[in-house]
């Protein structure tokens, strides 16, 4: 009896099973995939929740068929509707998407969104009131703390006898102070980010602004320099380049005079303090000088001595430094003199003394016979009618009594009650503020 050969069998068998395992292998491929791809249904209710989570696509409806997206509705924009395409194609199970969204750019449209908008802020806005209320009690505790700092700078020990600078410094921290409370105060409505892009562009806007504003910043930085140098006090008689004055205030942009003639003058501090400043008021001692001509017949000596004598006894001429005189020129057309002598600023006028000293040289030279140089002849060839004589010269009296010397107070008021107004106004710095401590 023959055994069958059993690989034969087994051979047989594989081949006639092998398409039926094959078959259930790609059923067991596919049937994962299926399992992963969501239908139509579940993909539908996936974008539609997307688009709802938008409130610009509020009104974009979706309907999927077979992995085909139709998009349909009206939107405000054409982003708004390209976005509704790209959350569509980013959902599974969406093969295909038909984006026939219109765009509304009716006046109505915009009008409702931006009263839905508004509506939505403000309910917001009430729902955070208790929140509002403690950030608006920390930013005026804060601008309270600040401006109580900035009246006790000797609690920080920041206190200076420089008028501009502690008027600077107390500014300075009170804004400080003022910003974090701010700062703080937006950390609790959590807005930080808002912060942050605020402090973020400050530079940038500041750099703009320099150069926007730079004859202001230099002006102001000209201000902190003279108020450091200290070259003037309020009420110094100045001369800065052709401009004369006494001065009123130096305030952050402009120093402030007060001219002879009662006009108020404004001067940029940057040409105050590149210009050549003169200050009468630094030393109470000042000098006068004027010039006297005499023919070239008399005696120089004879004429300095007359001079000396007749001023030197004028009240407020000062005899430390003495009196003192000049020989300018001498020439056959005449001797020219100069003549010097010094007053007290604090108690003596420079100008009524000098035009009293010009007054008794040429009455003493008169009285003396000396003559002014004779540029000018006058020739009588006969006797005019009426003439007995030679015509009489009025001469002036050789004494300096009952003569006022006093200091120049015509422009006094108009300056104290312009400083005044400029303390009232605090925008002097070159006094302290009379209510700080």
């Amino acid at each position: 009896m023959t055994r069958p050969k059993l690989p034969i069998v087994l051979l047989a068998c594989l081949a006639l099973a092998a398409p039926f395992v094959v078959q259930a292998q790609s059923a067991a491929v596919e049937a994962p995939q299926d399992a992963e791809r969501p239908n139509d249904t579940t993909a539908g209710r996936q974008l539609q929740a997307k688009l709802g989570s938008n409130d610009a696509l509020q009104d974009v409806t979706a309907n999927i068929d077979d992995g085909v997206a139709e998009l349909d509705g009206t939107v405000l924009a054409q982003a708004q509707k390209d976005r509704a395409g790209e959350l569509a194609t980013e959902t599974p199970g969406v093969s295909t998407v038909v984006n026939k969204v219109e765009i509304d750019n009716s006046l109505g449209a915009h009008l409702r969104t931006t009263y839905h908008e508004v509506t939505e802020r403000l309910v917001a806005m009430l729902g955070r009131a208790p929140l509002l209320l403690v950030a608006l009690l920390v930013v005026l505790l804060a601008s309270w703390l600040g401006k109580a700092l900035s009246l006790n700078l000797r609690l920080l020990r920041l206190r200076t006898d420089n008028p501009y600078m502690d008027g600077l410094l107390r500014r300075s921290i009170r804004i400080i102070v003022t910003l974090v409370g701010v700062l703080l105060a937006l950390r609790l409505l959590d807005l930080s980010t808002m912060a942050k892009a605020v402090l973020g562009s400050a530079g940038v806007v500041g750099l703009a602004l320099g150069f926007a504003f730079k004859d202001i910043a230099e002006n102001y930085i000209a201000g902190v320099l003279l108020s450091l140098r200290k070259p003037f006090s309020p009420g110094d008689h100045l001369r800065i380049d052709d401009h004369e004055g006494k001065v009123v205030a130096l305030t952050s942009r402009a120093t402030i005079l007060m001219t002879l003639d009662g006009n108020q003058l404004q001067l940029p501090n940057a040409l105050v303090f590149k210009s050549v400043l003169l200050n009468y008021t630094q030393n109470p001692k000042r000098r006068f000088d004027f010039k006297a001509s005499i023919d070239a017949a008399h005696s120089i000596r004879q004429a300095q001595t007359l001079a000396l004598e007749a001023y030197s006894g004028i009240d407020g001429v000062l005899d430390d430094p003495a009196p003192s005189w000049n020989l300018v020129e001498n020439a056959p057309s005449g001797i020219e003199l100069q003549f010097f002598g010094w007053v007290d600023q604090r108690s003596t006028d420079l100008g009524k003394v000098r035009g009293e000293a010009i007054r008794l040289v040429k009455a003493a030279f008169a009285h003396a016979g000396i003559q002014p140089p004779r540029t000018v002849y006058h020739v009588v060839t006969s006797r005019e009618p009426g003439a007995s004589g030679p015509p009489a010269t009025p001469v002036e009296p050789v004494h300096g009594a009952n003569v006022d010397t006093s200091v120049n107070r015509d422009i006094d008021d108009q300056l104290a009650e312009a400083q005044r107004a400029g303390a009232a106004a605090a925008g002097n710095m070159l006094e302290h503020d009379k209510d700080s401590p």
